[in-house]
Formats: structure tokens, C-alpha cells, sequence
């Protein structure tokens, strides 16, 4: 049974856990859409460097989290770096072959096309290639932010903020009232930025929508 007493005395601890929590999801978030499009670029440019990039990514994805976050505590100790550093790798391991496989997907004769107008290789990949990958872009990113809001609760075990400390707490006081509440609150989260970036997908590539209708 819930202690909703419990739940009205703590209301502002939980206030602060979980925005403490949104901001150690989505801050890797940005940071890795930034790192994996330029380098999404690299792969498509220079077909050598796929498979080094994608064979790096999948081995830097494979490593445990908490392995990550303990590995970076003698450099950066209980910051936030512990945790936006490897979670950032993370975001970036899961977006790059998204962006790499988005650019692939534009159809030769439009970047023809669009070569044959005039634009340049930087407007090409602007007004052309990227808004075609967005679809495989935001699909990515959706899974990356999933992810990152499940792997935010492992910082509470090396004793930094987040919905995690929820888990722990429960769990050392066998209290199931504060463990309902970060599953509820991290099944929410990512249940309602999962939407929110399907509207934006929407919104920015309405062409898509009107294919499905």
C-alpha cells in the first residue's frame, strides 16, 4: 500500500529529484545529438571511418553504466560530470548510425538535383540531406532519450541526485512507497518526452504524416 502521508511529507524532495533527474537525461541528450551529426556527417563523407566510428560506438554501448560512473569519479568526483560525461557517450553511441543511415537515405538524383541548382556541399546537407534523416534522426533520439532516463537512476548508487535515490531509499528502509514513486515518475517522464519529440517529429517533417495518411 502507498503512503500518501509520506508522499505529502517528502512532495518537495521528490520536486527536486525529478528535475534533477530531467536535467541529467536530457543535457547528454543535447551533447550527443551535437557530437553524433557531425560525425554521422564524417561516416557518410569518408566511407573509412564507418566502421571505426560504429565499431567504437557499439563498444563504448556495451560497457555497463555503473562501470562508466565509478571509472569517472577519481576524475571528476561527485559532480555532475560523473554522470553527463558517460551518459553523453552513451546518447552519442545510439544517434550516430542514425545519422549516418538518415544522410544515406537521400535518393542520389535529389542531391543531383539539388547539385544541379547550384547549392554547395554545406547547403546541400542543411536544406537536403538533413531534413530527409530527420525522421531516422528523431527516431534514434527517441530510444536515446528512453534510455538516458533509465540510466539516470544508477547515479544514485555512487551518491549523486536522482529518482534513483528513491529506489535506495526503499530499498534500504524496505519502504515500497518511495520505489513505486520513481518507477510511476520515471515511466511518466520518459512516457511524456517520448511524445513530446513525436509532436516535434510531426511538426518538422509534416511531408512524412501526410505519406502515413
Amino acid at each position: 500500500m502507498l503512503d500518501f502521508s509520506w508522499i505529502e511529507r517528502n512532495f518537495s524532495v521528490i520536486v527536486e529529484l525529478t528535475q534533477e533527474h530531467l536535467l541529467l537525461s536530457f543535457v547528454p541528450l543535447l551533447i550527443g545529438l551535437a557530437i553524433a551529426i557531425p560525425l554521422g556527417v564524417a561516416c557518410v563523407r569518408w566511407a573509412w571511418l564507418n566502421p571505426i566510428v560504429l565499431i567504437g560506438s557499439s563498444a563504448f554501448f556495451a560497457i555497463p553504466s555503473l562501470a562508466l560512473f565509478v571509472f569517472m569519479l577519481p576524475l571528476t568526483g561527485l559532480s555532475r560530470l560523473t554522470a553527463l560525461v558517460p551518459l553523453s557517450i552513451y546518447a552519442v553511441s545510439l544517434l550516430v548510425r542514425n545519422v549516418a543511415d538518415g544522410i544515406r537515405s537521400t535518393d542520389d538524383s535529389v542531391r543531383q538535383a539539388a547539385k544541379a541548382m547550384g547549392y554547395g556541399p554545406m547547403h546541400r546537407l542543411f536544406a537536403v540531406e538533413l531534413p530527409i534523416a530527420t525522421p531516422l534522426i528523431l527516431g534514434g533520439l527517441r530510444v536515446a532519450t528512453v534510455a538516458n532516463i533509465g540510466m539516470v537512476s544508477v547515479v544514485s548508487v555512487i551518491g549523486l541526485s536522482s529518482l534513483g535515490d528513491l529506489f535506495v531509499d526503499g530499498t534500504q528502509r524496505f519502504f515500497v512507497t518511495p520505489i513505486i514513486v520513481g518507477i510511476v515518475l520515471t515511466l511518466v517522464l520518459a512516457a511524456i518526452s517520448d511524445l513530446v519529440l513525436v509532436a516535434i517529429q510531426r511538426i518538422l517533417t509534416p511531408w512524412s504524416t501526410q505519406r502515413s495518411n
